[in-house]
């Protein structure tokens, strides 16, 4: 075992509570800004966010390096983190002005399902996540 291995319960707590806001905030400004607000532009909100994400990523490399191997062997970290790229370049899509409405309203709802599904790759440790539930 690790010696950071003790911190663990803290470094999780972390994390989840940074998945939540990091999600929460994105729903939150990217809805605003499809609505016509100009407050998501604002630097607040946008800084701020960059300040939640970073600490999501900085708790999920402690913590990627606190967990046995083992944890890891069915694949579902892999799944996770190919989706966290994705849902980050859907993101940055429906946040970009130089698309349609439409467009945007796509991005957004696609990133969305894959933030929900990731979420649900992480509650299941499994790489079908969501999917479990229906067998």
């Amino acid at each position: 075992m690790t010696p950071m291995m003790e911190f663990y319960p803290q470094v999780k707590w972390v994390h989840v509570h940074a998945v939540m806001c990091s999600g929460a905030v994105f729903a939150l400004r990217c809805g605003a800004a499809l609505l016509g607000a100009r407050w998501p532009r604002h630097w607040l909100p946008k800084y701020g966010s960059y300040t939640i994400d970073t600490i999501l990523l900085t708790s999920a490399t402690m913590l990627f390096s606190m967990l046995p191997g083992a944890m890891f062997a069915n694949g579902w970290l892999t799944v996770k983190l190919a989706l966290v790229v994705v849902y980050v370049i859907l993101g940055v899509l429906a946040m970009r002005e130089k698309r349609t409405h439409r467009q945007r309203a796509f991005f957004y709802v696609a990133a969305l399902a894959t933030f929900a599904f990731i979420y649900g790759i992480a509650r299941m440790h499994n790489p079908a996540g969501w999917l479990l539930l229906l067998h």
